[in-house]
């Protein structure tokens, strides 16, 4: 089996190449999905978090509200550190357990899609690392469109990442997604036809 890591920063494009694969054959694993549903009310994660950050951070049904969580950790590197510190060892084996299954049902290409797969040194459970890339201006405003985030706000997330030079330097691939979606699909259709060899 192929693993492809899918990396890159905040509304560089990952979901959008991710789907793509997804409809060209690939299984997914998203990483963000994963840390949600570790989250989820009186799970181990859940019950660490709320005691790092207290109880300030869940809505009125238990469960916690990600954007109070954000405008904490995103501010604060510190606190990003140690939202991660409780997070990164339970969805990396959530991700290793996930490619095992894949693996034993004979699956051929799958696709971790993980915003920190560089920060959190993941890279180890991949065969190639892709990276993608936009402009900031484009970034921008696929965050404004696409989460209601205003620029500072915008800002602060793109920061508390790993500058987008530093992935690139562990890419095996590089994907600009400053292009239109037709452009976009055919950039990974052709990546496709190049893996299909080795699958």
């Amino acid at each position: 089996m192929k693993v492809i890591g899918l990396t890159g920063g905040i509304g560089s494009g990952k979901s959008t190449v991710s789907r793509f694969l997804a409809e060209l054959g690939a299984k997914v694993i998203n990483a963000d999905k994963i840390g949600h549903k570790l989250f989820q009310p009186d799970t181990e994660a859940w019950r660490e978090v709320v005691v790092a950050f207290g109880r300030g951070i869940l809505a009125t049904d238990g469960s916690i509200d990600r954007k109070k969580l954000g405008a904490i950790v995103f501010a604060d590197p510190e606190a990003l550190a140690k939202l991660n510190r409780i997070m990164h060892p339970r969805i990396r084996e959530a991700v290793q357990a996930q490619l095992e299954r894949y693996r034993s049902q004979g699956v051929a290409v799958a696709v971790v899609e993980a915003p920190l797969l560089v920060e959190a040194e993941w890279t180890s459970l991949v065969d190639e690392v892709w990276v993608t890339t936009a402009s900031e201006a484009t970034i921008l405003k696929r965050l404004k469109k696409r989460a209601g985030l205003s620029e500072p706000e915008s800002r602060a997330r793109i920061r508390s990442q790993l500058a987008s030079e530093e992935r690139i330097k562990q890419a095996d691939v590089v994907i600009d997604t400053d292009c239109s979606l037709d452009e976009l699909k055919a950039k990974v259709r052709e990546l496709w036809q190049r893996l299909k060899p080795g699958i």
